[in-house]
Parts: structure tokens; C-alpha cells; sequence
């Protein structure tokens, strides 16, 4: 039987669409429909795998497709990677399942790297996204030196909320002068998530503020690679709506599929003046790991008797903003 909560689409930047699935039974049979007149043809099932790839899709907006096995059982879904050129990792994470039944709504959590080098097809699919507001976490020096390229029109509100990766504002002299291998580049990084929660807390804090001043919003959360700092961001909302941790960590390490460190290592180190080190040794802070985001979530179990007294006592979501939130973001 087709597993629902299985189902990937991706958009690359030349336009295919790439479906994947998973399912109870190497026999289960899946059809693919795309949900737009005249496009059924379009669909190429991959041999010996559980996938398809679509072509020819008019390229101004994101489209729906229907899986549906030989059981009827069937999945609703449109991309959750939609095909920027100018930034990979530009991502929706909703569609996931919660722990009561419910599900996230789709079209309205969005979490990407930096948006300054969008192309105008990008700024036109942006456009289209109907974005209320952008969260950027970047440093204000990044913000200020790399500007995202939004939409003339109906531009959503920016919310700067600046986090200097590391436990202080030295995070990359001290990076340049103590991290001279690729474990402890490692361990840098897991340090660095457990940083969100014990020293980031206001910040967070204020991106929950920013979403709830909105009617409905729909967002974007950002920083530069759109993996740490928005991670932990992407995590902490989907955990408040109900998704299980399994399918947070999921999302969180999607990125490895669509961001390539080894491509960014030497822009990298030009960048935050690491040219001394070696590309191995950068490696890790361009990665996501399970052990990444892991510390983080360890250091609110271990703080917290719940996570939902994380959100109270930490980022001033209580009760009814947590309602609130379920209330806009879940169907």
C-alpha cells in the first residue's frame, strides 16, 4: 500500500518534476496524475524504481499531482522543493502528517538559503508564492551585503532576526584559529545547535511573534545555506503543530539531497576568510547530520519537562498562541 507520509516531489531548476514513493509491498502499483488539462502524457515512470519523472509543466507555478496505488489509497501533493535556480534548497515544509491525525497545510511554510542571487523567473515563481513575510536569520552584515531579491509587488515584510552562529560573536576567528580537522569542525557544529536553544531563545522567540502579528501568514524562514539556523527554525515550528520528531528530522536532513557542500567549500572559505584551512576540515559546516539537530532537541529534553514548556517558558508560546497556530497551519 502507497505510504502517504512517503511521497517526494522536487521541481529541478530546468523545470522537470522528480516523484518518489514508498509503499507496504514491492508490487503496490502507483499512478501518477498530474492535476492541470492535457498533461497526463507528460508522465515518465522510471523503471525498477518507485518513481516518475513529469515534463513540460508550465513553469509560472507550482503544480498538484495524485498518487493512487491498485487499493485506492491516494496523496495529494504539489513539490516541496520548488525549482529555484539561485537558491537550491528553496523548500515547503508543510504537507506533513501530525500525531493526532491531523496534517500541515501546504502553501504556507516555506524555508530556503539566501535569496540574492534569485533569478527574475525565481522572483516571478517567488511572487506567485504570495509570501506575507520573510524571516532572515542571516548576520545584519550578510543582510546588508547580500539583499534578497523579492517581489515589487505585494514585497512581504522582512523580519531581521540576525543569529551569529556559535555561542558568541567570535564564532569565526575562532573558527580560523582552532578548527583544524573535519571532527572538530564536527563538533563545532553539534555545539552550535545546542546554542539555539540556550542562547538563541529571544530570537526564536520573536520569529513566533512576527508569524502571529499576521493574519495567516504565509512565510519564509532564511538564513544563508538554509540548513542550521533555519533548521532549528523549521524543526521548532513543525514540532509545535504535532509532527513527530522521525518526520522533523526527516525534513531537516532533506537538505543533503538538494544543497552540495563540496560545491560551496571554496566560496565558503573565501567568504569567512578560512582559506587556510583545509576543504575537509570546512566540510562539516556546510553539512546537516542527525547529530546536528539532535543536540539541540536533547538540550530542550533536557531542560524542559515538555517541549511544549519550551515554547511557553522560552519563546513565549503558550497556550493560545499554540492554538492560534494549529488553528492557521493544520487542515
Amino acid at each position: 500500500m502507497l505510504n502517504t507520509d512517503a511521497v517526494h516531489i522536487w521541481r529541478d531548476p530546468e523545470g522537470d518534476y522528480h516523484l518518489q514513493w514508498d509503499a507496504s509491498h514491492p508490487a503496490t502499483e502507483v499512478t501518477v496524475e498530474p492535476l492541470a488539462p492535457g498533461l497526463e502524457t507528460l508522465v515518465h515512470y522510471l523503471p525498477g524504481s518507485r518513481g516518475a519523472r513529469c515534463s513540460g509543466m508550465p513553469p509560472g507555478s507550482r503544480h498538484y499531482f495524485r498518487l493512487r496505488d491498485q487499493y485506492g489509497t491516494e496523496a495529494l501533493a504539489p513539490e516541496r522543493k520548488l525549482g529555484m535556480q539561485g537558491t537550491p534548497n528553496f523548500r515547503d515544509f508543510g504537507g506533513y502528517s501530525t500525531t493526532n491525525g491531523g496534517a500541515v497545510k501546504w502553501g504556507y511554510l516555506y524555508r530556503s538559503g539566501q535569496l540574492s542571487d534569485l533569478s527574475d523567473e525565481d522572483v516571478a515563481l517567488l511572487d506567485s508564492l504570495g509570501l506575507d513575510l520573510v524571516c532572515d536569520f542571516r548576520r545584519l552584515e550578510e543582510q546588508e551585503s547580500d539583499p534578497s531579491r523579492l517581489p515589487a509587488q505585494n514585497t512581504p515584510k522582512i523580519a531581521r532576526l540576525p543569529i551569529t552562529p556559535g555561542s558568541n560573536s567570535s564564532f569565526f576567528e575562532q573558527a580560523q584559529r582552532e578548527l583544524g580537522d573535519a571532527q572538530a569542525m564536527f563538533d563545532f557544529m553539534v555545539d552550535i545547535n545546542r546554542d539555539f536553544v540556550e542562547q538563541q531563545s529571544e530570537t526564536y522567540a520573536r520569529m513566533f511573534r512576527e508569524i502571529l502579528a499576521q493574519d495567516d501568514a504565509r512565510f519564509l524562514v532564511h538564513c544563508a545555506a538554509g540548513k542550521d539556523r533555519t533548521g532549528f527554525a523549521a524543526a521548532i515550528i513543525l514540532l509545535s503543530l504535532g509532527v513527530s520528531q522521525e518526520r522533523v528530522m526527516h525534513d531537516y536532513l532533506l537538505t543533503s539531497q538538494f544543497f552540495s557542500p563540496v560545491h560551496e567549500v571554496d566560496r565558503m572559505k573565501q567568504k569567512y576568510q578560512m582559506t587556510q584551512l583545509d576543504s575537509a576540515a570546512v566540510l562539516p559546516m556546510l553539512e546537516v547530520h542527525r547529530d546536528y539537530l539532535a543536540r539541540a532537541l536533547s538540550s530542550i529534553e533536557q531542560t524542559f519537562p515538555t517541549f511544549e514548556a519550551y515554547l511557553e517558558d522560552a519563546l513565549a508560546v503558550g497556550p493560545a498562541e499554540l492554538e492560534e497556530l494549529r488553528s492557521r497551519y493544520l487542515k
